[in-house]
Formats: C-alpha cells, structure tokens, sequence
C-alpha cells in the first residue's frame, strides 16, 4: 500500500519522493521522482518469533535524519517500526509535517507476553507518536475506533481505505476461469480455495492448517512467505507458492471460488479488496469485515476468536460452498462493488490532497 502511494505522489502530484524501507522486502519499481532507499535490516525477531519487527542499522537512521531535514514533510505507514519511530521523532524536533497512516490497532497475539508488549507500545509510544502527528490516517473503522479510546489526537482522524489496482486485477469469463482452473490441476467442480498473505500466526495459518485437513475435498493454494510452513503440514490438497509477484496473484485470485482469510487485528486486508476486484467473494473474521463496513451481501465473514474457531470457519465454508450458484452470482456483485468503491488514483489523490493541505496549513515549501 505504501509502495502504491509513494507512487501515485510521484506521477500525480509533482511530489519528489525519497522512500525509505527495509530491505527484507523489494522496493517499488522505482518511477520517475522516486528515489528508493533499501534499508538494510536484520529481520531475526520474525524468524524467532514470528512477528515482523527488522531492525535497521545505524548508518541508514543517520541517512534517514539527513533526509527529514531536507524533506517538506514526513509520511510514515505504522508508528511502530524502529525506522519509523525515527522518522517520527526526526520530524517532530525538526518540526516538519507529519502524516502517519496507521494500519494496524490491536493484534490478538496467542502468547500473552506479545498481546502485553503490544497493548504496551500502542498506549505509549502510539499515543506519542499519533497525537504529535499533523494528521493520522486509519485505513478501516475498526483501526480508527481502537486508538481513539486513548490517544488525543491535535487534528480529526480521518479513514482512508487501501486502493487496487482496478487495471490489473479484474474478473475472468467463465472460459478463461476454466482454463485457469485447468493449468492449475483443478477438476471443473472441485472447489478451490484460496490464501494469501504473510506466514505468521496473526494471518490465521493454524486456523488455516486445520480447515485444509477437514476439507481434503477441496484444493487449496497458500501464497506468501514468512517464518511459519504450510508446506510441513504434508497435505496432499495443499499447495504452497511463496514470494509470488503482484501480476502472478491474478490468474489465482480469478481461478479461485473463495478467498479465506483468517486473520485478526489488522483492519481490511489489501488482498480482501484486489481478489474481490477479480470477482472472487471473500470469508474473512469479523474485525476485518466490520474494518471497512460493505454492501449487503458482499462479503462472507465468521470468528476468529471463538475457542472452536477452525470449527466455526468450517461451517461457514460449508454453507458457502453448498450454495454452488449463489457464490457463482457473487463473483459479479463483488468485483462491481470494488471497482467502483477503490482504486489506487483515487486514494493516492486523497493523500496527496492532506500533504498540499498541511504544507500549506503549516507555511512549508515544497521539494
């Protein structure tokens, strides 16, 4: 979602934009006024422990500081990173326009010591950081609601949900779903069913593994990539693709007759929007479906915190998969609703809209 913004500033708005992030992932594509900046990191709390937390060195948080003293303003995705942090820091004492988009509130972690850190930082250093921005985001309700309860913020937060790509991802024919299904190893009436995202326990993967062993009838394809291994829970209904580019996730998202999502504590997933803008309905627990309140009808949703969790999805799949013409007349009403409700030029005018307003609001130049 950062990457897409950063992107759509450079193109639309006449912005010059420096971006920094960790050089776990790749960086965009690199567009004509963007100059990226990979930050080496070491990444060793995901692989110990299954959260995402890189840490980056030194020498880039001084390149960082160098970079907010030249910038007009500063636009951070999450306060909670320790390069993010800096940022925050950096434009506060050199008092430079913040905006901060937040995308994650409160992650339901199993281990009690991550759900205690977690609340910790959010109503400490959370609350910092927001409330000196110069204008937060929150991309779902859900997001917004939970930091309001403890943090006062100098301006209104607004919501702001992550755009798609309507160009790239969009619905297949029936022929061309066929031939999707086909290539892939998929008979015409075996339900597929479909994952995608981060390999780590707030994505749902237990909840996940579980309902791959009870539907063996059905095939499943788990795209992503991170500390946790579908491919250890040898099911032979199961196949794992990793590290997948964007353009690859296409052909996926249009063969597949249901999205499953099972995570909890991260607003709406981007991926909920780019596979129903492919027409493909989507089942996900009820923070994300109440994250970004839908159309009636447009969106499957159960419990990811019920202590009989996986049997709760289980029978919500079932009751979804038994209703073969309804899910069949959904894909229509899903894409139409996302292709017209997002897409990445509308949001990223949104945002480049906050950053002339508070540049202007704040009597700052523009570089």
């Amino acid at each position: 979602m950062a990457g897409h913004v950063a992107e759509q500033f450079a193109q639309q708005s006449g912005f010059q934009v420096i971006w920094y992030a960790s050089a776990c992932d790749a960086s965009p594509s690199g567009k004509e006024g963007m100059t990226c900046v990979s930050a080496p990191a070491c990444n060793v709390i995901e692989h110990w422990f299954g959260v995402p937390y890189p840490l980056w060195t030194p020498s880039v948080i001084f390149g960082l500081w160098r970079e907010t003293r030249r910038a007009s303003a500063v636009y951070v995705h999450d306060f909670i990173y320790g390069g993010n942090l800096a940022a925050c820091v950096f434009a506060v004492i050199l008092k430079k326009p913040l905006l901060i988009t937040q995308h994650i509130g409160f992650v339901p972690y199993r281990s009690g010591f991550f759900r205690k850190l977690l609340s910790t930082l959010n109503h400490t250093l959370g609350a910092w950081a927001l409330g000196h921005a110069d204008q937060v985001v929150f991309v779902s309700e859900a997001v917004r609601e939970y930091f309001m309860r403890f943090v006062n913020f100098p301006h209104p937060p607004l919501v702001i949900p992550n755009g798609v790509d309507t160009t790239l991802f969009c619905p297949a024919d029936m022929e061309k779903r066929a031939s999707l299904r086909s290539k892939l190893g998929v008979e015409p009436e075996k339900p597929l069913l479909l994952f995608v995202g981060r390999f780590v326990e707030k994505k749902g993967l237990p909840i996940l593994e579980e309902l791959a062993a009870r539907f063996s009838r059905c095939q499943w394809i788990i795209v992503g990539r991170g500390p946790l291994d579908p491919a250890a829970w040898g099911l032979p209904n199961v196949l794992v693709l990793r590290d997948l580019p964007q353009d690859c996730l296409v052909p996926l998202y249009q063969a597949a007759d249901l999205l499953v999502i099972p995570s909890k504590g991260e607003g709406f997933p981007l991926v909920v929007q780019e596979a129903m803008a492919c027409g493909t309905p989507a089942l996900v627990g009820l923070d994300s479906a109440a994250a970004f309140p839908l159309g009636p009808g447009v969106i499957h949703s159960a419990d990811v915190e019920a202590p009989n969790a996986a049997s709760v999805w289980q029978v919500r799949i079932e009751a979804i998969l038994g209703d073969r013409q309804g899910l069949a007349e959904m894909r229509e009403r899903v894409a139409d609703f996302a292709h017209h409700t997002w897409s990445w030029k509308v949001c990223g005018k949104a945002y480049a809209g906050i950053i002339h307003h508070l540049l202007t609001r704040l009597g700052k130049g523009q570089q």
